[in-house]
């Protein structure tokens, strides 16, 4: 019996040990970067401008924000990373957002930064943590993801590096299966609003931050009924119902009141409250949003407005 007892142990331990190993050094199994030049013409570095700091933010995470004033609206210079996520926030570990620029991207090539942006995986195969919504921008069009890269080639560069991320067992191995092939799609034209709002959606990452989650996924029938928890010093905020229930969402909203929610702070005339550790903020970078086209924020509510409306009133702030 006794021998029987080890044998049976020695098959567990080995089990464990060959999916670690697995876990560690065969995954993410992706395909190689592909072998693209992107040609930098004006027009695809203004697109990718856009693109970059109005609609898939881009910028929102690589980029040093000033939480003193509303929305904590981005300081210093473009692209540098360093933003922290960690655990006082509710993060599996702690994470540092990287440096776009030329300083740290000079020596990847396009097809390299592609892969990163629409599967998860970097220039040395490493899998990205899903804080940066790569299985979104899969889901865009291939040109405007040229459009972005273009965009970041031309940033000044920053001459920082940022520390490795730690990530929490067993998510630090759990990560390595996260990557996926990236599902490039054609973007609708502008005269189809619907799809074209849905198509703006998905690169904004809306629903990631409107519906609640559980272990780092999405609670299946929640998607943009709010919810998610953004934990600050001061207590949490939590992210409201979008959906176009009339009493607990945007059912009431009218497409001008939606459009001036987010050119308010476009307004030359705005001028941000003072925040301090002990306020609770809004993580929405409102100020960069607010640089959408008001096509395409129109585009946006009438996605939104199709959407099936939930029924949830969300507590938004809950102090300590």
């Amino acid at each position: 019996m006794k021998k029987v007892l080890l044998s049976i142990a020695g098959i567990i331990v080995a089990g464990v040990v060959g999916a670690v190993m697995y876990l560690q050094y065969y995954l993410p199994d992706i395909a190689p970067a592909p072998e693209i030049v992107i040609e930098a013409d004006s027009g695809r570095i203004e697109k990718g401008e856009y693109l970059a700091n109005h609609v898939a933010v881009c910028m929102d995470c690589h980029s040093t924000r000033d939480w003193t004033k509303f929305a904590g609206p981005l300081s210093g210079s473009l692209g540098g990373g360093g933003e922290k996520f960690g655990k006082e926030m509710g993060f599996p570990g702690t994470i540092y957002t990287p440096n776009l620029t030329p300083f740290n991207l000079g020596n990847w090539t396009d097809g390299e930064i592609f892969r990163a942006i629409t599967t998860g995986v970097d220039k040395n195969g490493k899998a990205l943590f899903p804080l940066m919504p790569y299985q979104h921008y899969g889901q865009m069009d291939k040109e405007d993801i040229y459009s972005i890269i273009a965009y970041i080639r031309t940033l000044a560069p920053v001459s920082s590096n940022k520390p490795e991320r730690e990530l929490d067992f067993p998510l630090n191995l759990l990560v390595n299966t996260m990557p996926r092939e990236a599902q490039l799609k054609e973007k609708p034209g502008e005269n189809d609003p619907l799809a074209y709002g849905a198509y703006l959606v998905n690169a904004a990452g809306c629903v990631g931050c409107h519906s609640k989650l559980e272990k780092g996924a999405i609670v299946k029938g929640s998607e943009f009924g709010g919810g998610m928890e953004f934990k600050q010093l001061a207590g949490v905020v939590r992210s409201p119902n979008i959906t176009p229930h009339k009493e607990t969402g945007i059912g009431n909203w009218t497409k001008d009141l939606f459009v001036q929610r987010f050119k308010q702070y476009a307004d030359s005339n705005y001028r941000s409250p003072v925040f301090t550790d002990n306020d609770l903020n809004s993580p929405m970078p409102w100020q960069m949003y607010a640089g959408m086209k008001v096509s395409d924020l129109e585009a946006v509510y009438t996605f939104l407005q199709s959407l099936k409306p939930i029924d949830h009133l969300v507590t938004r702030y809950q102090k300590n």
